[in-house]
């Protein structure tokens, strides 16, 4: 189409489009592929520390690590300064601004050139996976600010502003701009006062056309701007920054004239209060989505979605804009990029990923079949087209074959692969290759049967509720059992539908034909009458891992003394992308706090189930959970196992409220003797109030420091904040205290709070153990002088687990001033040494498997916020300060405690401010890795398959399985 204001000159003569992009490797990718179609220049500021992969030869491209992503001021400084046409354009890399539109703005600024900058209309976009929305974000505004007075220019702009960063500028005007720019401007500052210098400089146009298609922001942006903010917080900082911005522009030669400098810089915070006015009242900015647009899979174009409020008066209404947007929609789903885009992907290229699996039972119909549902699910995944065209043609169907060729090559002129590399570098991609690799080889398969069949491994049981007479789902579940390497096991399914033959309890299929009303007593009908060793439960639609029976059959050949075993798992979101849910060993308390992913798929020994009385039916919906905990009751914690090994792809557990949870949490307490009270602060989650009657004297031993004014916030805390009653609280001095600190103890005077002097220079650690000789109390806390306790009830919850018979250690969360987990339980092994997972995550996270909000076991915890009874810590030898002095004593107590047969508890509900930092003690740390080997190599609070770098409980690199050490 040929607008008004079109130049003659060729485009790449006059403009360049500047693509600014730092660490998006995927949209980076997309917007070459759409500005390098268009007839002008484009220059790539990419600040990525390490060069992409991709071919970006039609575009000239300038790799600038040395900007960094906070250095976006020098990066534009920089590529402004390599320009060479009168015309520039920035874009960012999820922009796609309308060439028609670039024409036109140039030939505006070509015809008009008292005028500095011109553009459009913005719409914005968000990809999905299933399609695109569309919204509104600008208004109908005054289009010409042509006033030859500058200061009428800048207010009429700023009182209705459309951000325009983005429009088409002078290059001599943006080298200015950029040259002048003082180093260190933040990105709010940038906005502000780039819109203020082009419309005080020259003359500005806003053209009545759709000039880009932008991504929505969404989530919280990387660098936190907020231009509002910057413009109206009235505090210190934010006003003095204002006033020095504000005298830079003053400073800056402009249009702005017949003004002292008084003056100029009044005029120039007039404008800043107008430009956050229409901000305040979205006088020109909004976000209102005005359509839908979901691809048609089988029209091979998109379908809209109008909603009830249209704005016609935008110029977006029209056919040749509509056609662009199919164009750009298919690029959007060809070469997807957007964080949620991809999320929901994720889910899809996972079902897809199952769906391309071969089966046992295949015919060529089942095959096309399976394809046409991958291909449903998403078109533009061109491995699927590519195999269902083939499948096609072998099927002698032509026509539908020779279709989707035509639609591989149209996906092929934007993109010669498919997605499988971005799909293997997703959790699920990764969970699906991390699970392809513990398969073990022909040679080893064959081992492994001869191995079985001489010693006689265990029989399973696996009984599947098909509840809801759901075939295929039922399918998936008994394809997966027979396409597995191990064969020993029997199949019972409980489906209320009809059986589709008759079978007993000695086929290796067997249905049973139930009700609601009378599933769980034919289920311990069906436990009575097995012959397997060992019974789980499962769902109709649960997927068995190829390997996970197989492992569990050679381990649980040598496993005497085993009643039950937990298993990891790995779970399908709703969307259907994968999460892994690894377990720690056995863990009483994790298992208590969140019984929806600790109490399922276990591996129970028939007898062991039948003795604890089978399952109850008054617990339907925690059958699994109710049956742990009654094996509890009958054998305490001995033979209670884990083995680190998913044996199962299931659906993700609900985090909800489950009545039958909790009452059958109550029924257990109840049975061991407490009054608990047990509620309930997030979804799935349980916090248990044990109700001691007791109330013992604790006494709180703080070793003295020399940073006085720490050492007084943290007795300070602990006297204003604690509302436990009966406590004390030992300041343990050193001989060798500073002056101050000594001045200040002898002035303490206060009835809870007794100073306890060494006569000779002690290290931390035996001060601890000095002040616990003289305490009165029946319990020990050992608290950190730079600690500061935050929650009243921090006395309350330490002893609601540490007064349990079987508990001998508690600890708390530890949290940065920044509101940020500094501790949260120690891991042994992790990161080389002991570490502390999630690290860094806000305190408020719920963080893997819960673990960051439910009371748990660990192997150690921090002396930071330790409690123990003192009977105990004297039994025990307290803080080893011969071999620990340096560092580590409290994870050598935890450690001896956990020899000796009691739990450690770590609690989030115990929150203390503090560093978390652990000691540097290279000797003390190799003095317990000697004392404690089998700790660090298997901590059982962690599991085998996640990583031992960074935070914590991601998925470990290595996924094979040593099967030759299984067999020896």
């Amino acid at each position: 189409m040929q607008g008004k204001y079109r130049s003659e000159l060729p485009l790449d003569e006059l403009l360049t489009v500047v693509l600014i992009t730092h660490n998006r490797p995927a949209f980076l990718r997309r917007a070459v592929k759409y500005y390098s179609s268009l007839p002008c220049r484009i220059m790539v500021l990419d600040s990525t520390p390490e060069r992409p992969e991709g071919d970006f030869s039609a575009v000239d491209y300038h790799h600038v690590p040395q900007f960094a992503y906070w250095g976006m001021q020098a990066k534009l400084a920089y590529g402004v300064e390599q320009l060479t046409t009168p015309y520039m354009v920035l874009a960012a890399d999820d922009d796609f601004i309308v060439l028609d539109s670039l024409y036109e703005s140039v030939g505006f600024l070509q015809a008009n050139r008292d005028y500095g900058m011109c553009h459009g209309y913005c719409l914005m976009y968000l990809a999905k996976a299933d399609g695109v929305h569309y919204f509104r974000r600008d208004k109908k505004v005054q289009e010409d600010y042509a006033s030859d007075r500058a200061q009428d220019r800048v207010i009429d702009y700023m009182t209705q502003y459309i951000p325009p960063f983005y429009a088409v500028t002078r290059t001599d005007l943006m080298k200015t701009w950029h040259s002048s720019l003082p180093p260190g401007t933040n990105f709010q500052w940038q906005e502000i006062g780039h819109v203020y210098f082009l419309l005080a400089s020259a003359k500005a146009r806003i053209l009545p056309i759709p000039y880009v298609v932008r991504e929505i922001n969404y989530g919280v942006s990387e660098h936190n701007t907020d231009v509002y903010h910057s413009l109206t917080y009235l505090d210190a900082k934010s006003v003095a920054e204002r006033e020095a911005f504000a005298d830079f522009l003053v400073s800056l030669p402009t249009g702005i004239e017949g003004l002292d400098a008084g003056q100029a810089k009044a005029f120039v915070l007039e404008s800043f209060a107008a430009m956050a006015d229409s901000l305040a009242v979205r006088r020109a900015l909004t976000a209102e989505l005005i359509f839908e647009s979901t691809w048609n899979q089988q029209l091979r174009r998109p379908d809209r979605r109008f909603g009830p409020l249209q704005y016609v008066e935008m110029p977006f209404y029209n056919q040749a804009f509509f056609d662009l947007l199919e164009q750009l929609e298919f690029m959007l789903h060809t070469l997807p990029a957007g964080r949620l885009q991809l999320e929901g992907l994720e889910g899809v290229w996972t079902r897809q990923a199952h769906l391309l699996q071969a089966r046992n039972n295949d015919t060529p119909d089942s095959v096309v079949d399976r394809l046409w549902q991958a291909h449903d699910l998403n078109a533009f995944n061109l491995t699927v087209a590519k195999r269902l065209a083939a499948q096609l043609e072998l099927a002698d169907d032509p026509s539908a074959a020779q279709a989707l060729k035509e639609w591989i090559a149209r996906l092929e002129t934007l993109t010669v692969g498919d997605h499988q590399a971005v799909f293997d570098k997703m959790k699920s991609g990764r969970l699906l290759q991390w699970l392809a690799a513990r398969a073990p080889a022909i040679e080893q398969l064959k081992s492994i049967g001869q191995h079985l069949a001489t010693d006689g491994g265990p029989q399973f049981g696996i009984f599947l509720l098909d509840l809801d007479n759901d075939i295929d789902k039922l399918q998936v579940s008994l394809d997966s059992l027979l396409e597995g390497h191990c064969k020993a096991f029997k199949i019972v399914v409980f489906t209320t539908g009809e059986a589709p033959a008759a079978t007993t309890a000695q086929n290796t299929l067997h249905f049973v034909r139930v009700t609601p009303g009378n599933v769980v007593d034919k289920l311990n009908q069906s436990v009575q009458q097995s012959p397997s060793d060992w019974l789980m439960l499962a769902q109709a639609g649960d997927q068995f891992t190829a390997s996970g029976l197989l492992r569990a059959s050679l381990e649980l050949m040598s496993a005497d003394g085993v009643r039950a075993v937990a298993t990891d798992e790995i779970q399908r979101k709703e969307n259907g992308a994968l999460i892994d849910v690894f377990r720690p060993g056995f863990n009483l308390d994790l298992l208590q706090s969140v019984p929806s992913l600790m109490a399922r798929h276990w591996l129970i020994r028939r007898e062991v189930l039948l003795e604890a009385g089978g399952y109850q039916a008054d617990f339907s919906k925690a059958l699994e959970f109710d049956l742990l905990l009654r094996i509890i009751e009958q054998g305490g914690l001995d033979g209670l196992a884990h083995l680190d090994e998913p044996l199962l792809i299931t659906e993700q557990a609900p985090l909800e409220e489950n009545a039958h949870e909790r009452q059958a949490l109550l029924r257990h307490l109840g049975n061991r003797g407490y009054k608990a009270k047990v509620t309930s602060t997030t979804p799935g989650t349980w916090q248990i109030d044990y109700r001691h009657t007791e109330q013992p004297l604790v006494s709180i031993i703080v070793p003295v420091i020399d940073d006085l004014p720490v050492l007084r916030r943290c007795l300070e805390g602990v006297l204003l904040k604690t509302r436990y009653s009966r406590y004390e609280v030992l300041l343990a001095a050193n001989a060798n205290q500073s002056a101050a600190v000594n001045d200040w103890l002898g002035t303490l005077r206060h009835a809870k709070v007794n100073v306890l002097r060494a006569d000779q220079p002690l290290s931390e650690v035996a001060l601890y153990n000095a002040a616990s000789e003289q305490a009165q109390g029946e319990y020990l806390v050992l608290l950190a002088a730079d600690s500061e306790v935050v929650n009243p009830n921090w006395i309350d919850s330490l002893l609601n687990h540490a007064q349990r018979p079987e508990v001998g250690l508690v600890g708390a969360k530890l949290v940065d001033r920044d509101g940020n987990i500094a501790q949260a339980g120690l891991i042994l092994g992790l990161n080389a040494g002991v570490g502390s997972p999630f690290i860094g995550e806000r305190h408020t996270a719920t963080g893997y498997m819960q673990r960051l909000a439910a009371e748990q076991n660990y192997s150690a915890v921090s002396r930071v916020c330790l409690m123990v009874r003192k009977e105990l810590f004297n039994a025990l030898g307290g803080l080893d300060e011969a071999t620990f002095a340096e560092g580590y004593a409290d994870v050598d107590l935890c450690l001896k405690t956990g020899q000796a047969g009691y739990l450690t508890v770590w609690t989030p509900l115990v929150q203390v401010l503090h560093t978390g930092e652990l000691p540097q003690a290279p000797a003390a740390l190799a003095a317990l890795r000697e004392k404690w080997p089998e700790a660090f190599a298997q901590d059982p609070a962690y599991n085998a398959n996640l990583a031992l770098t960074g935070k914590g409980f991601t998925l470990g690199e290595n996924a094979s399985i040593n099967w030759a050490q299984l067999l020896a």
